[in-house]
């Protein structure tokens, strides 16, 4: 049985088609003085780090997606992705395909609602190392439902909107979806891209998470601590 994909000038390049085609791409840009900012597997995953995984194992709650998200794959470990930029509540990518001229992607991810920023804000609050964990790229383990639960911080289809300017008619392209892995590539590598994507600013997060705290010290200043012991617990103890 014949396969629309299997025909015509529609059949998928394979993976030496493709770096080839990068690499000229990558000499002709060199020429030209621009600086791209490529994306590389390096193993035979695509992301090592709780964040980078953490994040490709959300695209992959995708359903609708999943056949683009397969290739899209494809083309990320094939190098294709050969420029991409994380700005607030946007990626910018340019990625490599059949012909010689890298395709254009361009993904919206919308900024975190008033009410998710606050909640990740009360609960760093609660333990201030968590706050210093996540600057080291680090990732605090008792807040992992906040990332990945039903409602956490990572983004949902609805969340996300995107353009490529190849022909595909696709909702999501290879394109698309390998930039969106890419992402998972630069997360490994600089975890604090995801608050930049989010919209979120890193120093007023900070700023915020440390006054809420104070305030909250200073509220329980003169309450008495259920920890300190009064005579009678002091002479118990001690059999005095």
């Amino acid at each position: 049985m014949s396969r629309y994909w299997e025909t015509g000038n529609y059949s998928q390049p394979d993976a030496k088609q493709l770096r080839k085609n990068a690499e000229a791409t990558k000499k002709k840009e060199a020429k030209k003085g621009n600086v791209l900012e490529p994306v590389a597997v390096k193993g035979r995953n695509i992301a090592t780090s709780w964040w980078g995984k953490a994040w490709c194992a959300n695209l992959e709650q995708y359903a609708d997606y999943e056949s683009r998200l397969d290739r899209g794959k494809r083309y990320v470990r094939n190098g294709s992705v050969l420029d991409l930029k994380i700005q607030k509540g946007k990626i910018l990518a340019r990625v490599q395909g059949t012909r010689k001229v890298p395709y254009k992607v361009e993904i919206r991810i919308s900024p975190l609602s008033e009410e998710k920023c606050q909640n990740i804000i009360d609960r760093c609050g609660r333990r201030l190392e968590n706050i210093e964990k996540l600057l080291n790229g680090d990732f605090p383990v008792e807040m992992q439902e906040l990332f990945q639960g039903e409602d956490g911080l990572f983004p949902t289809p609805r969340e996300i909107s995107f353009n490529c300017s190849c022909p595909d008619w696709a909702l999501m392209c290879k394109h698309v979806a390998a930039a969106l892995y890419g992402v998972g590539v630069r997360l490994d590598e600089q975890p604090l891209l995801f608050f930049e994507l989010r919209g979120i600013d890193v120093g007023r997060f900070i700023d915020v998470t440390l006054a809420n705290k104070v305030e909250a010290m200073l509220a329980n200043e003169n309450k008495p601590s259920s920890r300190i012991m009064d005579d009678m617990d002091t002479a118990a103890i001690f059999g005095i």
